[in-house]
Protein backbone atom coordinates (compact mmCIF):
# COMPACT_ATOMS: atom_id res chain seq x y z
CA UNK A 1 0.00 0.00 0.00
CA UNK A 2 1.26 3.29 -0.77
CA UNK A 3 2.01 6.15 1.34
CA UNK A 4 -1.04 8.47 -0.47
CA UNK A 5 -3.76 5.30 0.38
CA UNK A 6 -2.74 4.78 3.74
CA UNK A 7 -3.14 8.06 3.96
CA UNK A 8 -6.67 8.12 2.39
CA UNK A 9 -7.49 4.85 4.23
CA UNK A 10 -6.39 6.43 7.75
CA UNK A 11 -8.33 9.73 6.44
CA UNK A 12 -11.65 8.19 6.10
CA UNK A 13 -11.59 5.89 8.97
CA UNK A 14 -10.68 9.36 11.08
CA UNK A 15 -13.69 10.82 9.67
CA UNK A 16 -16.32 7.40 10.02
CA UNK A 17 -15.29 7.70 13.51
CA UNK A 18 -15.69 11.12 13.77
CA UNK A 19 -19.44 11.00 12.41
CA UNK A 20 -19.99 8.23 14.88
CA UNK A 21 -19.00 10.24 17.81
CA UNK A 22 -20.92 12.89 16.43
CA UNK A 23 -24.22 10.81 15.80
CA UNK A 24 -23.65 9.35 19.75
CA UNK A 25 -23.14 12.94 20.92
CA UNK A 26 -26.65 14.15 19.26
CA UNK A 27 -28.83 11.27 20.59
CA UNK A 28 -27.15 11.76 24.37
CA UNK A 29 -27.68 15.79 23.79
CA UNK A 30 -31.63 14.51 22.68
CA UNK A 31 -31.98 11.91 25.76
CA UNK A 32 -30.31 14.32 27.71
CA UNK A 33 -32.97 17.30 26.87
CA UNK A 34 -36.11 14.71 26.85
CA UNK A 35 -36.16 12.94 29.98
CA UNK A 36 -36.39 16.22 32.22
CA UNK A 37 -38.70 17.33 30.43
CA UNK A 38 -40.96 14.15 31.02
CA UNK A 39 -39.82 13.54 34.38
CA UNK A 40 -41.10 17.41 34.69
CA UNK A 41 -43.99 17.00 33.30
CA UNK A 42 -44.52 13.55 35.62
CA UNK A 43 -43.59 15.71 38.76
CA UNK A 44 -45.00 18.89 38.70
CA UNK A 45 -45.11 20.27 41.76
CA UNK A 46 -47.36 23.38 41.26
CA UNK A 47 -50.16 23.97 39.21
CA UNK A 48 -52.98 26.75 38.61
CA UNK A 49 -56.46 25.51 39.25
CA UNK A 50 -59.93 27.07 37.78
CA UNK A 51 -62.77 27.22 40.50
CA UNK A 52 -65.96 29.65 40.32
CA UNK A 53 -65.77 32.70 42.91
CA UNK A 54 -67.78 31.98 45.92
CA UNK A 55 -67.59 29.62 49.23
CA UNK A 56 -66.02 27.26 46.86
CA UNK A 57 -62.69 29.76 47.57
CA UNK A 58 -62.72 28.60 51.41
CA UNK A 59 -63.06 25.19 50.42
CA UNK A 60 -59.87 25.60 48.11
CA UNK A 61 -58.05 26.83 51.23
CA UNK A 62 -57.92 24.56 52.80
CA UNK A 63 -57.75 21.85 49.91
CA UNK A 64 -54.41 23.77 49.31
CA UNK A 65 -53.14 23.34 52.60
CA UNK A 66 -53.61 19.51 52.01
CA UNK A 67 -52.03 19.39 48.93
CA UNK A 68 -49.03 21.45 50.41
CA UNK A 69 -48.15 18.27 52.55
CA UNK A 70 -47.82 16.34 49.34
CA UNK A 71 -45.49 18.99 47.83
CA UNK A 72 -48.12 20.17 45.37
CA UNK A 73 -48.63 24.10 45.39
CA UNK A 74 -52.14 25.19 44.12
CA UNK A 75 -52.67 28.38 42.74
CA UNK A 76 -56.54 29.02 42.56
CA UNK A 77 -57.73 31.12 39.44
CA UNK A 78 -61.10 32.59 40.45
CA UNK A 79 -63.68 33.05 37.73
CA UNK A 80 -66.89 34.28 38.03
CA UNK A 81 -69.38 32.52 35.56
CA UNK A 82 -69.54 29.00 33.71
CA UNK A 83 -68.11 29.88 30.67
CA UNK A 84 -64.59 30.57 31.69
CA UNK A 85 -62.72 27.97 33.10
CA UNK A 86 -63.34 25.17 30.32
CA UNK A 87 -61.32 27.73 27.81
CA UNK A 88 -58.92 28.37 30.17
CA UNK A 89 -58.18 24.79 30.19
CA UNK A 90 -58.37 24.05 27.05
CA UNK A 91 -55.73 27.09 26.34
CA UNK A 92 -53.41 25.78 28.65
CA UNK A 93 -53.56 28.93 31.36
CA UNK A 94 -54.49 26.80 33.70
CA UNK A 95 -54.32 22.87 34.78
CA UNK A 96 -57.24 22.09 36.03
CA UNK A 97 -60.35 23.04 37.05
CA UNK A 98 -63.59 21.76 39.53
CA UNK A 99 -66.97 23.92 38.47
CA UNK A 100 -68.80 21.37 36.80
CA UNK A 101 -70.86 18.33 36.20
CA UNK A 102 -71.01 15.78 33.20
CA UNK A 103 -73.98 16.87 31.46
CA UNK A 104 -72.37 20.51 31.65
CA UNK A 105 -69.10 18.93 30.08
CA UNK A 106 -70.62 17.13 27.45
CA UNK A 107 -72.05 19.99 26.04
CA UNK A 108 -68.81 22.31 25.93
CA UNK A 109 -67.33 19.60 24.13
CA UNK A 110 -69.88 18.83 21.83
CA UNK A 111 -70.32 22.39 21.31
CA UNK A 112 -66.45 23.89 21.52
CA UNK A 113 -64.58 21.35 20.87
CA UNK A 114 -62.84 20.59 24.17
CA UNK A 115 -60.43 18.12 25.26
CA UNK A 116 -61.52 17.64 28.72
CA UNK A 117 -61.51 14.61 31.06
CA UNK A 118 -63.09 14.37 34.48
CA UNK A 119 -60.36 12.88 37.06
CA UNK A 120 -61.99 13.17 40.05
CA UNK A 121 -65.44 14.10 41.98
CA UNK A 122 -66.10 16.49 44.38
CA UNK A 123 -69.45 17.53 45.48
CA UNK A 124 -73.14 17.67 44.44
CA UNK A 125 -75.42 20.33 45.08
CA UNK A 126 -78.96 19.04 44.69
CA UNK A 127 -81.18 21.57 42.55
CA UNK A 128 -84.11 23.81 43.73
CA UNK A 129 -87.00 25.19 43.11
CA UNK A 130 -87.43 28.10 45.10
CA UNK A 131 -90.44 30.88 45.99
CA UNK A 132 -91.08 33.71 48.01
CA UNK A 133 -94.49 34.06 47.26
CA UNK A 134 -95.82 30.75 47.79
CA UNK A 135 -95.26 28.33 50.40
CA UNK A 136 -95.70 25.07 48.47
CA UNK A 137 -95.68 23.89 44.73
CA UNK A 138 -99.93 23.44 45.05
CA UNK A 139 -100.05 27.09 46.01
CA UNK A 140 -98.47 28.11 42.69
CA UNK A 141 -101.40 30.11 41.12
CA UNK A 142 -103.00 29.83 37.03
CA UNK A 143 -100.00 31.42 34.93
CA UNK A 144 -97.11 31.74 37.38
CA UNK A 145 -93.96 32.80 35.78
CA UNK A 146 -91.29 30.35 36.38
CA UNK A 147 -87.65 30.85 36.24
CA UNK A 148 -85.23 28.66 34.76
CA UNK A 149 -81.55 28.52 33.72
CA UNK A 150 -80.80 29.11 29.97
CA UNK A 151 -77.91 27.24 29.73
CA UNK A 152 -78.41 23.74 27.83
CA UNK A 153 -77.70 20.78 30.77
CA UNK A 154 -78.80 23.05 33.83
CA UNK A 155 -82.10 24.27 31.70
CA UNK A 156 -83.09 20.13 31.36
CA UNK A 157 -81.81 19.43 34.57
CA UNK A 158 -84.57 22.54 35.44
CA UNK A 159 -87.46 21.15 33.58
CA UNK A 160 -86.70 17.68 35.34
CA UNK A 161 -87.51 18.97 39.00
CA UNK A 162 -90.92 20.66 38.09
CA UNK A 163 -92.11 17.79 36.04
CA UNK A 164 -91.20 15.58 39.20
CA UNK A 165 -92.97 18.19 41.00
CA UNK A 166 -95.98 17.71 38.75
CA UNK A 167 -96.07 21.04 37.22
CA UNK A 168 -95.44 20.24 33.60
CA UNK A 169 -94.86 17.17 31.29
CA UNK A 170 -91.86 16.44 28.80
CA UNK A 171 -92.26 14.55 26.38
CA UNK A 172 -91.51 10.95 26.15
CA UNK A 173 -87.82 9.85 25.90
CA UNK A 174 -86.57 13.45 26.15
CA UNK A 175 -83.08 13.30 27.97
CA UNK A 176 -80.85 15.67 30.14
CA UNK A 177 -80.75 17.94 27.38
CA UNK A 178 -84.25 18.97 27.78
CA UNK A 179 -85.92 22.20 26.50
CA UNK A 180 -89.00 24.54 27.01
CA UNK A 181 -90.25 22.96 23.70
CA UNK A 182 -90.31 19.57 25.15
CA UNK A 183 -93.04 20.17 27.68
CA UNK A 184 -96.15 18.71 26.15
CA UNK A 185 -98.30 19.59 28.90
CA UNK A 186 -98.29 22.65 31.09
CA UNK A 187 -101.71 22.55 32.88
CA UNK A 188 -101.90 25.54 34.80
CA UNK A 189 -100.19 27.66 31.48
CA UNK A 190 -97.46 28.46 33.52
CA UNK A 191 -95.00 30.80 31.93
CA UNK A 192 -91.53 29.55 31.81
CA UNK A 193 -88.79 32.35 31.71
CA UNK A 194 -85.12 31.41 30.91
CA UNK A 195 -82.61 33.15 32.22
CA UNK A 196 -78.58 33.19 32.50
CA UNK A 197 -77.69 30.72 35.93
CA UNK A 198 -76.02 33.63 37.55
CA UNK A 199 -78.98 36.07 37.41
CA UNK A 200 -81.93 33.47 38.02
CA UNK A 201 -81.34 33.45 41.60
CA UNK A 202 -81.56 37.22 41.99
CA UNK A 203 -84.52 37.09 40.00
CA UNK A 204 -86.53 35.38 42.40
CA UNK A 205 -88.00 38.39 44.40
CA UNK A 206 -89.66 39.18 40.11
CA UNK A 207 -90.96 35.70 40.39
CA UNK A 208 -93.44 33.37 41.36
CA UNK A 209 -90.79 31.09 41.61
CA UNK A 210 -87.62 30.13 40.16
CA UNK A 211 -85.08 26.83 39.93
CA UNK A 212 -81.83 27.89 41.11
CA UNK A 213 -78.60 26.07 40.84
CA UNK A 214 -77.78 25.39 44.49
CA UNK A 215 -74.60 27.85 44.65
CA UNK A 216 -76.63 29.94 42.93
CA UNK A 217 -79.28 29.91 45.97
CA UNK A 218 -76.66 30.74 48.67
CA UNK A 219 -74.82 33.95 46.60
CA UNK A 220 -78.57 35.20 46.47
CA UNK A 221 -78.96 34.94 49.90
CA UNK A 222 -81.88 31.87 49.25
CA UNK A 223 -82.44 29.28 52.18
CA UNK A 224 -83.81 25.96 52.58
CA UNK A 225 -86.89 28.04 53.89
CA UNK A 226 -87.41 29.43 50.22
CA UNK A 227 -86.93 25.75 48.62
CA UNK A 228 -90.50 23.96 47.83
CA UNK A 229 -89.34 21.46 45.77
CA UNK A 230 -85.91 20.09 44.94
CA UNK A 231 -83.97 16.91 42.56
CA UNK A 232 -83.59 13.46 44.72
CA UNK A 233 -79.84 13.46 45.66
CA UNK A 234 -79.98 9.31 44.29
CA UNK A 235 -78.37 8.17 41.39
CA UNK A 236 -77.92 11.57 40.65
CA UNK A 237 -76.13 12.72 37.24
CA UNK A 238 -75.21 16.38 37.56
CA UNK A 239 -72.14 15.23 40.78
CA UNK A 240 -69.12 17.96 40.16
CA UNK A 241 -66.12 16.65 39.18
CA UNK A 242 -61.97 17.93 39.14
CA UNK A 243 -61.37 18.02 35.44
CA UNK A 244 -57.76 18.48 33.49
CA UNK A 245 -56.79 18.39 30.08
CA UNK A 246 -57.17 15.09 28.35
CA UNK A 247 -54.10 13.46 28.06
CA UNK A 248 -52.88 14.73 31.72
CA UNK A 249 -55.46 12.54 33.56
CA UNK A 250 -52.73 9.60 34.87
CA UNK A 251 -49.83 12.54 35.91
CA UNK A 252 -48.46 12.08 39.45
CA UNK A 253 -49.85 15.76 40.32
CA UNK A 254 -53.11 14.87 39.39
CA UNK A 255 -53.37 11.92 42.22
CA UNK A 256 -52.48 14.48 44.33
CA UNK A 257 -54.79 17.00 43.79
CA UNK A 258 -57.58 14.23 43.85
CA UNK A 259 -55.98 13.09 46.90
CA UNK A 260 -56.01 16.61 48.24
CA UNK A 261 -59.55 17.23 47.73
CA UNK A 262 -60.89 13.69 48.42
CA UNK A 263 -60.75 13.62 52.49
CA UNK A 264 -62.25 14.05 55.68
CA UNK A 265 -60.62 17.34 56.12
CA UNK A 266 -61.75 18.83 53.54
CA UNK A 267 -65.38 16.86 53.73
CA UNK A 268 -65.39 18.87 57.18
CA UNK A 269 -64.75 22.82 55.64
CA UNK A 270 -67.14 21.95 52.75
CA UNK A 271 -70.12 20.72 55.35
CA UNK A 272 -69.13 23.66 56.71
CA UNK A 273 -69.38 26.25 54.20
CA UNK A 274 -72.39 24.74 52.20
CA UNK A 275 -74.82 23.82 55.40
CA UNK A 276 -75.75 21.00 53.99
CA UNK A 277 -77.00 22.67 50.72
CA UNK A 278 -74.36 20.46 48.84
CA UNK A 279 -72.92 16.97 49.44
CA UNK A 280 -69.85 15.80 48.78
CA UNK A 281 -69.53 13.26 46.12
CA UNK A 282 -66.78 10.83 46.76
Amino acid sequence: MTEITKSLSNRNAFSRRSALAALFASVVTVISFTVPHQALAEDKTAIKVGIISGEDEDVWRVVKAEAAKQGLEIETVVFNDYTQPNEALERGEIDANAFQHQPYLDNQIKTQGYHITPVGYTGLWPIGLYSKKHAKVEALPEAAVIGVPNDPSNEGRALRVLADAGLIKLKDGTGILATVADVVENPKKFEIKELDAGIVGRSVEDLDAAVVNTDWALKSGLSADNRIAQEPVADNPYRNFIAVKTGNENEGWVKKLVAAYQNETVKAEFDRVYKGTGVAAY
